[in-house]
């Protein structure tokens, strides 16, 4: 944005009042509410009469080619045209003034407990030209009645007619712009007294006028600010300090064009929420993968117009692309992306992942959920799911899809589709992922993707419950309880100085209903299959664990053989894994008696934060 693009200069605070009460001056609709309570109000009446800075107010110029955002006027202040300036920051300010300083009824705020309340604004005549009177104190704010009363009942103070004002010599600052008529009455009230004449010369010379006469600083961006230019300052500059997201921006963009974002996407959202894979999908998420998809159709538009590859408009999903979405593409895309996010749960059911809590990266689904929608049908077939997971099981396993991934979302659109469409060459996804084998020493929580990848390749795989026999399905997923437990109970292993690392490596952990976990308690695996196998036949149990990737010999090992078990599972969980990325793993690069790694970097967090609370036997 170029400097010449905003101006500052001071505007007096009647001036910018009026302006709002006429509805030139109004917000941009992505403007949260007026949240200002007593108190606040109060602090700022109190530094206006004292002609103290509260602050610089920015503006935007309205007309420009660039944006158009929906308009709402002030609170209680009507909208009889379209506005010439938007106010993007100082809107809590210019509210609390308006209604307290022009609105001529009772200014609707809150007390200090959250309360909504009903204030009249008032300033004690005689204190507040006391010079040391504390000026906020002076500052009198009166209930809707304009009565004070004892106990909710028995009045004790009553400033509800003129008379009353007068009588109490406190001031309305509604009527600061207009004076005049609030005088005559004092005036006249006091019988044309002269001390009282002189008192009212004093008072409007030192505090009216130091209203009537105030300046705010206000800086002026020009009506062909970019869109993003504009998010970018608001919230810089906005004195709320809350974030500005694109979905706010958008939904007052599109209802210039009378398009409610924010009605179409709670829709969508009841729609899209439904399913429990899909629970932590978010309006920005939603708007991620339209644009990707948005941005992919005006790059083939325009390479199949012959332009350069180089120089035709690229795909992307960052936020800069996303301010630039327009109407048209928004209605294009949205019906067939919802589409899309529930051909993902068909998708992600096939890889027996059932719920947003065990889900390795929420962020895949937005590559994910736009690829189904180029797709359409064609992703069903058995070789383009082939392809599909392995792309899948990649990003997972290589863990690419943390931190700021809106560059690889925007090569995995075409990418995947051109590989599964046209049988084009392998994505750089799948080309970069490596999966070190060192890493699964370090998998003990909720917090790495590839924790919880392996977890669902275990019910991919054909995990069976131990004690049921039942493969893992939707139906006895959510029925039986299924999640991850020890197999190695954490008891027996503090017992028998296993290190905690190894206990609680996902390699010592697997997927049983807690009906089973019960029965494990906290016994050595040869005692608790014995209490198993109290009610499973010996040889389908043994069948059952095996298909956990567990040899059972190694756990009915009489002298509890914790060493072979974790060598045996480790390479049968690599095999999985290598199976799924349709690659090779990376080797231990650890050199002779070096201890493993403990400690990886957290690639996502989420609220299973650890395995605590799976404590063996609950």
């Amino acid at each position: 944005m170029d400097i010449t693009t905003y101006y500052i200069e001071k505007e007096s605070l009647d001036g910018l009042l009026r302006e709002a009460g006429n509805g030139r001056t109004q917000l941009p609709d992505f403007q949260r509410g007026w949240v200002w309570d007593d108190d606040h109000v109060k602090s700022l009446l109190a530094s206006v009469s004292l002609g103290y800075p509260i602050g610089a107010v920015m503006m935007l110029r309205t007309g420009g080619e660039t944006i158009r955002f929906r308009q709402r006027p002030l609170e209680g202040a009507p909208a009889p045209h379209n506005a010439e300036r938007l106010i993007l920051d100082g809107q809590q300010r210019l509210t609390s003034l308006f209604q307290s300083l022009r609105l001529r009824k009772p200014v609707r705020t809150r007390d200090q407990r959250g309360r909504e309340i009903e204030r009249w604004y008032y300033i004690d005549m005689q204190q507040a030209l006391d010079p040391n009177a504390d000026r906020e104190e002076t500052i009198v704010s009166l209930p809707a009645n304009r009565q004070v009363k004892r106990f909710g009942r028995e009045i004790i103070k009553d400033y509800s007619t003129p008379e009353c004002e007068y009588d109490a010599m406190i001031f309305p600052l509604h009527k600061v712009f207009k004076t005049d008529k609030w005088m005559e009455g004092f005036q006249e009230f006091w019988k044309f007294d002269k001390e009282k004449i002189r008192f009212w010369n004093k008072f409007n010379r030192f505090i009216v006028k130091r209203f009537e006469q105030y300046q705010v600083p206000v800086i002026e961006l020009g009506k062909d600010t970019p869109k993003e230019a504009v998010c970018q300052v608001f919230e810089k500059v906005n004195t709320g300090g809350v974030t500005l997201t694109v979905f706010e921006l958008l939904t007052a963009t599109f209802a210039a064009d009378d398009f409610q974002l924010r009605l179409d996407w709670k829709e969508r959202k009841r729609r899209i929420h439904s399913y429990s894979t899909l629970a932590d999908v978010s309006n920005t998420d939603f708007l991620q993968a339209v644009t990707l998809l948005a941005t992919q159709k005006r790059r083939d538009a325009a390479l199949r117009d012959g332009l350069d590859s180089n120089r035709a408009p690229g795909i992307g999903c960052k936020r800069a692309d996303m301010l630039k979405l327009e109407l048209p593409d928004y209605k294009q895309w949205a019906d067939p992306l919802t589409d899309g996010f529930e051909a993902a749960v068909r998708f992600l059911h096939s890889q027996r992942i059932y719920e947003a809590k065990f889900l390795p990266y929420g962020s895949q689904l937005v590559p994910l959920a736009a690829i189904l929608t180029v797709l359409g049908k064609k992703w069903e077939s058995h070789e383009a799911r082939e392809r599909l997971a392995r792309w899948y099981w990649c990003g997972v396993f290589g863990e690419l899809y943390g931190g700021s991934i809106e560059s690889r979302f925007a090569r995995d659109l075409p990418e995947v589709v051109g590989w599964i469409r046209d049988n084009g060459p392998e994505p750089s996804t799948i080309y970069h992922a490596e999966f070190a084998e060192a890493r699964l020493l370090t998998l003990r929580t909720r917090n790495s993707a590839a924790y919880k990848g392996i977890y669902a390749l275990l019910l991919r795989e054909g995990a069976c419950d131990w004690m049921t026999g039942e493969e893992s399905s939707i139906q006895g997923y959510f029925d039986e309880n299924i999640d991850i437990h020890h197999i190695f109970p954490q008891q027996w292993c503090r017992d028998n100085g296993i290190e905690s690392a190894r206990c609680d490596s996902i390699i010592n952990k697997t997927p049983l209903t807690a009906r089973t976990n019960r029965s494990i308690g906290g016994r050595a695996p040869r005692e608790y299959l014995g209490r198993i196998g109290n009610e499973v036949p010996c040889d389908k149990l043994d069948r059952y664990i095996r298909t956990h990737l567990i040899d059972p010999a190694h756990l009915r090992n009489k002298d509890n053989g914790f060493d072979g078990f974790f060598a045996a599972r480790q390479s049968e969980l690599l095999d999985a894994i290598r199976k799924a990325m349709g690659k090779q793993t990376v080797p231990d690069a650890i050199d002779e008696g070096e201890e493993p790694p403990t400690d990886y970097e957290v690639v996502r967090q989420d609220s299973m934060a650890s395995d605590e609370h799976l404590q063996d036997g609950d």
